[in-house]
């Protein structure tokens, strides 16, 4: 009996380990070959699309047939080996040169100009057949996606609800990715110490590994966790009907850290005023070290004349210059009643501002479908138009944002003076009992300017807890005490303030704050 191979394929994985269909094949094959004198001295069986080039066991079985270790290959149709014209077309050659090839299925002889012509023509249908279905396929799958529904498996951080349905946050997985973004906009962690971190909270893969390197990198620059929607073969971007999981600005950040645009690295030592004091006369940061159980700060430069602070002077300046932040009591009830009726009168406003947010918004999308009715026209550039419909998209995202913001009560404009006028209250005690990162936070929102000169240190508050700090003296530097019109002129310069984005905020566990200063809150 003359020697041969049997080939048979399914298109995906789950026919071969659950359907009948290779079965059916290699039955169909045995038939065949025992009918014709044949004998299948080995078996090749492919769980791959045949629309595909560079079918492993496909490629592996040509091989052998071309060093004649069979005398052909018996297939169940044509359309087993050849849905693509290139394999089609390696086939043809083998045959040129003497091996048979056979289809179990199709009554055609391979060695007759008609038998090849029939051949020939049901490849060519089967190529055309493969080419429509893709083309179906990607309708379906743009049609998901300009539902904002992402058709392929969810990402770490989300599950799958079945066909047509968006991703819903994983309860388990999603809070872990969010804290994934939030150590990492920090700038205190690499990917290698975040990976550490993240696989002790708890974080896995799918197959229930560690995430790897290359893991993390994908989910930090992956725009699906805010909202969006991008495909890498393409690079095209698309608003998701998914629920974030970050704010957009975190995101952004993240980004720039990863691009190496922001100025941040991890450190190797623990000293509480590194890179955050200056030299007066050369304005370069003074550089840290260790001397006899004490931290001493230095200039570094050559030729500087200065010399260097010790730990110790540089800390009491800054308790001298947070402690006149602290608020009596009646000034805690006085900005609490305040605070309270201010928040009245923001509801009136927020619902104004709302209004002009919704038309930007309205004016955004506008520009979004002109671009695109642009592109359709031909009179841009795909290239272009991806660009610049991922700018309106990100555009969007953030005016999304700031409507949320303004729907929450937490981000009204009392809120963050009351949130602001806590922090101020609470700076010296929370500098005084806080660890060495939350005393760093705190002091680089909370002072400027902070400089040595010889060996005396020369610190300022910033600009807001300036306005604390001074309350009690008017535009002549002159002290006086007319109260409500000095807490009013207060709370007036920290909304203007506010208002220029320059109130900052700190979070609430960033110290240890007991006693009157923590009394200050509209909620309470």
């Amino acid at each position: 009996m003359k020697p041969f191979f049997g080939y048979i394929r399914v298109s995906t994985v789950k026919q071969g380990t659950r359907g009948v269909s290779l079965q059916e094949q290699r039955d169909s094959i045995l038939r065949y070959a025992s009918r014709n004198g044949m004998e299948i001295i080995s078996w090749f069986d492919e769980r791959e699309t045949a629309a595909k080039q560079g079918r492993p066991t496909f490629t592996k079985m040509m091989k052998l047939l071309r060093q004649e270790k069979a005398r052909g290959v018996v297939l169940h149709k044509i359309d087993r080996g050849a849905r693509n014209l290139k394999d089609w077309a390696d086939m043809a050659a083998l045959i040129d040169v003497g091996i048979e090839v056979h289809f179990a299925n199709e009554s055609l002889d391979m060695h007759s100009r008609g038998g090849r012509l029939s051949a020939d023509i049901q490849a060519v249908v089967a190529a055309d057949y493969i080419r429509n279905l893709r083309e179906e396929s990607l309708k379906g799958f743009y049609g998901r996606i300009k539902q904002g529904v992402f058709p392929l498996p969810a990402p770490i951080g989300y599950l799958d609800r079945g066909s047509g349905k968006p991703k819903e946050p994983d309860p388990m997985k999603a809070p872990l990715v969010r804290k994934a973004f939030e150590l990492y906009g920090t700038g205190r962690y690499n990917l290698d110490t975040l990976l550490v971190e993240l696989h002790r909270l708890g974080l896995r893969n799918k197959k229930g590994k560690n995430v790897s390197r290359s893991g993390l990198g994908s989910i930090l620059g992956n725009p699906f966790y805010i909202g969006l929607i991008r495909l890498k073969r393409s690079g095209q971007t698309f608003p998701g009907a998914h629920a974030p999981l970050i704010p957009k600005s975190l995101f952004s950040r993240v980004q720039m850290i990863l691009s190496g645009k922001s100025n941040t690295k991890i450190q190797k030592h623990d000293f509480l005023f590194r890179r955050l004091v200056r030299c007066k006369q050369c304005k370069f940061t003074l550089i840290g070290e260790r001397q006899k159980g004490h931290h001493y700060y230095r200039c570094q430069t050559k030729h500087c004349p200065a010399t260097g602070i010790r730990e110790e002077l540089m800390d009491v300046e800054i308790q001298k210059q947070l402690l006149p932040l602290c608020f009596e009591d009646d000034e805690c009830t006085y900005f609490r009643a305040k605070l309270a009726q201010m928040k009245v009168d923001w509801s009136n406003r927020q619902e104004e501002v709302c209004k002009t947010l919704n038309i930007q918004t309205g004016q955004l999308r506008d520009r979004l479908n002109r671009l695109t009715d642009a592109f359709l026209d031909g009179a841009i550039e795909r290239e272009l138009f991806e660009q610049r419909k991922t700018a309106l998209l990100m555009e969007l995202k953030g005016l999304e944002e700031n409507m949320a913001n303004m729907r929450d009560q937490a981000q009204s404009e009392p809120d963050r003076l009351s949130e602001f006028l806590e922090l101020a209250g609470n700076a010296w005690l929370g500098y005084k009992m806080g660890i060495l990162e939350e005393k760093r936070d705190l002091l680089k929102i909370a002072t400027s300017n902070r400089e040595m000169d010889g060996k005396n240190a020369l610190i300022e508050p910033s600009a807001p807890f300036y306005e604390v700090a001074n309350r009690f003296k008017n535009d002549y530097s002159g002290p006086y005490r007319d109260i409500p019109r000095t807490w009013d002129r207060l709370l007036d310069r920290l909304a203007q303030l506010d208002q220029q984005g320059l109130l900052p905020t700190l979070k609430k566990d960033a110290g240890c704050c007991d006693g009157n200063y923590n009394s200050i809150s509209v909620t309470e």
